[in-house]
């Protein structure tokens, strides 16, 4: 969530700016492409000591050691939400049967709404347009029992025909916890959750999780499973390091905390979407902030992927994909519109069935030469299933270029339909579908 690369919402840390080395631009044709680019943002395997800070927002979405050179071992499997049960699917399949077109391209859809608040925009979004999932933005330390009422608002717009909704923000610790007050734990940031004993950083887990679920949270974009090659690389990495969001610097120590925080969060009830594949922890650009950050690094089967190839076999439901663009996997697309990197590497190498949402694909600065109306469609086209948009003002003219685009391309339709009955088996498997 990028938050997320995606998302940096409302919180004012005084990041210093020192000096950000070449912006690089990233053009786009139509439908969109990226033009390789010179100069990549990626660090070499073993960066050097970092001679800048990056410029960087505090996020609210999205000792040194070398990275592996192999693979981790799996990670033993942990109980995955079962999307495949017939009387889920059955039920899912009768929803869907009775929906509009329009209110199917609304479960493919997550759209923010305020945490301290929903506001006319939101409100619009999720009952006139029909969008199905949201995403609480923003900061408050009104406490379960406060942002519990602006949850339970928020969700009421968002159900319709006995469904409801998925409800999702952004709890990660450090900087990155939206929801605070009485009732809710300060949580310390992944860097220092990954000091923990997995065991202790899992019990942990549950009860933050406990502390979402009490308020009507059902999902938790987190947790954070990109590797930062290096302590010393770290400040300069904007999205991840600059703010501590890795739980380590080896995709071994990512894997057994970001599992342990995974497992925590699915033992509470809320669902864990893991983030931002193929990874975010090697470059040094801000995709929230700033065009043209690219890794240039990282390619299909590289050792980075193995954190979120072990929560893929340890069941987790969700995975989010970065915005940056991989040119050693994908020399045309970036990561939201890549075929290569949805279809190839998530469905087919990692072999996810479940629900892969979109990073912020509304406010980020990467994707702003994109259309907006192009972009949903792209990311379904890609093979994503669920389309996350932080900015409820630009959602009517995402959400309209998906429907027209289903309504013209009956190819379009069937991936809008597939997208739609994934997101109601999960739905329907966790209780969110009445019959």
């Amino acid at each position: 969530m990028a938050l997320t690369s995606r998302h940096w919402w409302g919180i004012g840390v005084g990041a210093a700016v020192l000096a950000v080395a070449v912006i690089l631009v990233l053009t786009f044709s139509s439908p969109p492409r990226t033009t390789p680019v010179a100069g990549p943002q990626s660090p070499a395997a073993t960066p050097a000591s970092p001679s800048a800070t990056p410029t960087a927002t505090a996020p609210g979405d999205t000792g040194s050691a070398a990275p592996a050179t192999a693979a981790p071992p799996t990670a033993s499997p942990t109980q995955a939400p079962q999307r495949t049960n017939a009387p889920a699917n059955d039920l899912a399949q009768q929803k869907l049967a009775a929906m509009t077109l329009g209110q199917r391209v609304g479960q493919a859809f997550m759209v923010s709404s305020p945490v301290t608040g929903a506001d006319a925009q939101s409100v619009h979004v999720l009952a006139d347009l029909h969008v199905g999932n949201v995403f609480m933005k923003g900061r408050s330390t009104a406490g379960t029992a406060g942002i519990g009422a602006v949850v339970a608002e928020a969700a009421g717009h968002a159900s319709e025909a006995g469904v409801r909704p998925f409800v999702a923000t952004d709890q990660e610790g450090g900087f990155v916890q939206i929801m605070r007050g009485p009732g809710f734990d300060v949580m310390p940031q992944a860097i220092e959750q990954g000091q923990l004993a997995p065991a202790t950083l899992q019990a942990d887990a549950k009860r933050w999780g406990q502390q979402l679920a009490g308020s009507g949270v059902n999902v938790n974009l987190a947790p954070v499973l990109d590797t930062v090659p290096g302590a010393a690389f770290a400040p300069r990495n904007a999205p991840i390091g600059a703010f501590g969001r890795e739980y380590g610097y080896t995709p071994a120590a990512v894997s057994s905390h970001g599992l342990a925080f995974a497992r925590g969060m699915l033992a509470a009830g809320v669902e864990p979407a893991v983030k931002h594949f193929p990874g975010l922890g090697r470059v040094t650009g801000n995709t929230d902030v700033t065009t043209g950050v690219t890794d240039s690094t990282t390619v299909r089967n590289d050792p980075y992927v193995a954190p979120f190839r072990d929560a893929v076999d340890a069941g987790v439901p969700w995975l989010m994909i970065s915005n940056a663009y991989y040119p050693k996997i994908d020399p045309q697309d970036l990561g939201p519109f890549s075929h290569v990197i949805i279809q190839g590497m998530v469905r087919g190498d990692l072999d996810f069935a479940g629900i892969i949402v979109s990073d912020d694909i509304c406010d980020a600065r990467q994707v702003a030469a994109v259309p907006a109306a192009q972009r949903g469609v792209d990311f379904i086209n890609a093979g994503g299933t669920m389309v996350l948009c932080t900015n409820q003002s630009v959602a009517p003219a995402m959400y309209q270029g998906m429907l027209e685009a289903a309504q013209k391309n009956p190819a379009f339709a069937r991936k809008i339909d597939d997208a739609a009955l994934l997101v109601l088996e999960e739905k329907a498997a966790k209780g969110l579908i009445s019959k």
